[in-house]
């Protein structure tokens, strides 16, 4: 549903000698001045007790450097939340004033903002509107005015699985490396995430793809049809405190820069009017949150990055805010980061991490209904599902828990975990409708090495190694991984609880060189990615499984890719 008004009616005065005689300029008078500014307003979308509308506003005055527009409603509309501008309600009197971000306003220039709103009764749209005190023009034509062939197209009504129904949308650059492997056409039409991992990916830094060139492909990919955007938002403050091979361009105190430089600029491309039928999903701060229960003091897998980025509260800030800014586009879909089973699954990091998850989906503005779910295994390696052991198993008279490879952990795949967290946020007061996605882009652990029945019942070592699909040397391992396989393809709604499998890392891009690479990026070399380390605390001392000659994080691993290819579960045709 849509209506609208458009701006044409008069209302703008002329002065005329030295009186000062007032004249209306009617639109199509000969020497008629031009109108000082016109007005768009559209309902896009209308149910029972809310409604989101679209505001295009053009200047045809002097150019701006900042802008305020206003108006008021005859009936009981409450504004609720906006994006593109700041919209603040004082009874029926509203308030739009430019973001940082938008501020400029040129001789013939125009503004789109949006919003979201209740109302009961009628929803009549306003019949005034100013821009810095000076009224607007607005077509009184009301809801029977035609379309206009221009307009963007109209967004879709949300859902509870954005996945459900839908294609999913294929970055062609990630396409076209994969295509260019020896055996990559048989997936390169496979969806994968889009990953703003700094600032000028937004605009598209060294050549590659603009977040807004994504969006215009993704509705062409769309046509008639629903469709998926994936995209990962991923440069907090002191990115990755655990981890040097994905740091990041920002460091630990720059929140305000990640706010007005990063997450306000993405929000306002999202939020376009042009991209509302699209239905966007959002993978937040991936190996961020977790890191405040598992990587601080006076734990023993402690790092003095992490020790900071708790003491000052920035991943929770940043969290809490992109939350509250992404979620104000209503056809944004939210999935904060969960870690992974063999990160979090342990008693003492699981609740605690779902309590840090809860402070940051209540920070910044946000509340838990900025949160449409989780995402588990996010660029990592964790089993789908173990079937040859479960973790209420005996063996030899001991647990399955006590097996060195789980090493009391409550769970042994990512399907369990992903189920078992879920029914924990909910329980902390996260929405009962919360879905969750599992990335299996690159755990399938298929190949020549790949169990076909349980282990020896031996010991309970022998039982679970030999029967064990994930063959690393320890979950704690994540760069690069040798004889991992491609996991189950992206599909919706595969198991309860699960919104999507997804590949929400690309499979061929590389997780962090093996050696030191100078870079303009900001990410620098961690030994977990050198094939010759031989550990520390957060795997067990074991070896890093890292595969040689990597490239820097984020950059096309040739050989990578042609392991997964070769090890994929279920295998490639």
């Amino acid at each position: 549903m849509s209506r609208t008004r458009t701006a044409l009616l008069a209302a703008t005065a002329l002065v005329a000698g030295a009186a000062g005689t007032a004249m209306a300029a009617v639109p199509g008078d000969v020497g008629a001045a031009a109108v000082p500014c016109t007005v768009d307003y559209q309902v896009q979308n209308q149910w029972n007790t809310g409604f989101t509308a679209s505001v295009k506003v053009t200047n045809n005055g002097a150019a701006k450097s900042s802008w305020s527009v206003k108006w008021s409603y005859a009936g009981n509309q409450q504004v609720t939340s906006g994006w593109n501008a700041k919209v603040t309600q004082s009874g029926a009197n509203v308030t739009a004033a430019n973001e940082s971000y938008n501020g400029t306003l040129a001789t013939g220039g125009s503004a789109t903002f949006g919003f979201q709103g209740t109302y009961s009764g009628s929803n009549a749209v306003p019949a005034t509107f100013t821009l810095d005190g000076v009224t607007c023009n607005v077509d009184t034509g009301g809801p029977t005015d035609p379309p206009d062939p221009t307009d963007p197209p109209p967004q879709g009504d949300r859902v509870d699985n954005p996945y459900s129904g839908a294609k999913v949308y294929v970055n062609p650059e990630w396409s076209a490396n994969a295509a260019a492997e020896p055996g990559g056409s048989r997936i390169a039409n496979q969806p994968t995430g889009v990953w703003m991992d700094r600032t000028a990916a937004i605009n598209g830094a060294n050549g590659k793809m603009s977040l807004r060139e994504h969006l215009d492909e993704a509705l062409r990919q769309k046509g008639s049809g629903e469709l998926v955007f994936q995209v990962v938002i991923y440069n907090l403050p002191g990115r990755d405190c655990a981890a040097l091979a994905s740091n990041g361009e920002l460091g630990p105190t720059e929140i305000d820069k990640y706010k007005t430089q990063y997450i306000d600029p993405i929000a306002a491309i999202l939020g376009d009017a042009k991209y509302a039928s699209l239905r966007i999903v959002t993978t937040v701060e991936i190996d961020s949150l977790p890191n405040l229960v598992t990587n601080v003091s006076p734990r023993a897998t402690a790092t003095p990055n992490c020790d900071v980025m708790k003491a000052n509260g920035n991943y929770v800030k940043g969290v809490g805010y992109a939350l509250n800014k992404l979620g104000d586009v209503p056809n944004v879909y939210n999935y904060v980061d969960a870690g992974h089973h063999g990160w979090l699954g342990w008693d003492d990091n699981f609740g605690a991490s779902a309590e840090v998850f809860k402070q940051a989906a209540t920070a910044e503005g946000a509340t838990v209904a900025d949160v449409h779910g989780f995402i588990a295994n996010t660029a990592n390696y964790s089993a789908l599902k173990e079937q040859h052991f479960s973790i209420n198993d005996n063996v030899a008279g001991k647990s399955v828990r006590e097996s060195k490879w789980v090493s009391w952990n409550r769970y042994v795949d990512e399907l369990s975990y992903a189920q078992a967290l879920r029914e924990k946020l909910v329980s902390l007061g996260f929405d009962s409708k919360i879905g969750m996605l599992i990335d299996t882009s690159r755990n399938g652990w298929g190949g020549a090495n790949r169990p076909t029945g349980p282990g020896a019942t031996t010991s309970v070592d022998t039982y679970v190694d030999g029967g064990r699909f994930d063959r690393r040397f320890n979950t704690g391992n994540w760069c690069n991984q040798s004889g991992a396989g491609l996991g189950e393809r992206p599909k919706a709604s595969p198991e309860p609880g699960i919104d999507a499998y997804v590949w929400m890392k690309p499979p061929g891009e590389s997780d962090g060189s093996s050696k030191a690479i100078d870079n303009d990026e900001g990410k620098g070399f961690d030994r977990m990615c050198d094939p010759t380390y031989t550990g520390n605390p957060r795997n067990d001392n074991n070896m890093s499984g890292a595969l040689p000659d990597a490239p820097v994080s984020g950059h096309w691993f040739s050989a990578q890719f042609q392991e997964l290819m070769k090890n994929a579960y279920p295998p490639l045709s």
